[in-house]
């Protein structure tokens, strides 16, 4: 496995506990490095209000710029239900479960071939 593709899956599990620490629910991990040329991997995971998505954003970017890692850019509104915060090589999906269950991102994937691996 190169370096970047270890580093990607190194942050793509760091998010998810950090996730998990910060009691987001229904995280899911859906690894893209096989279909996808944009981004290794999507982390998804619902949260219970736009204060704690806030929150979760506030809180997860800061702790991985202390470990050299910086978002790209974060599209979406908490107010809105759904926040995008791209990391490169790892795209953070947070939602309201109404939002999420819209999307459906898991589900698309899915069809694609490409499962997703749950965690909680």
């Amino acid at each position: 496995m190169n370096e970047t593709k270890k580093d990607s899956a190194s942050l793509a599990q760091r998010l998810v506990d950090l996730l998990s620490d910060r009691q987001a629910e229904d995280i899911a991990l859906i690894d893209l490095r096989q279909i996808a040329s944009f981004t290794d991997y999507f982390v998804v995971a619902s949260v219970l209000s736009s204060r704690h998505m806030h929150a979760l954003i506030d809180s997860f970017e800061k702790e991985l710029a202390n470990e050299g890692y910086k978002a790209l850019r974060r599209e979406g509104e908490a107010d809105s239900g759904w926040v995008l915060v791209d990391f490169g090589d790892v795209v953070v999906h947070l939602f309201t479960p109404e939002e999420r269950a819209f999307y459906n991102i898991e589900g698309l994937w899915g069809r694609a071939g490409v499962p997703a691996v749950r965690f909680q």
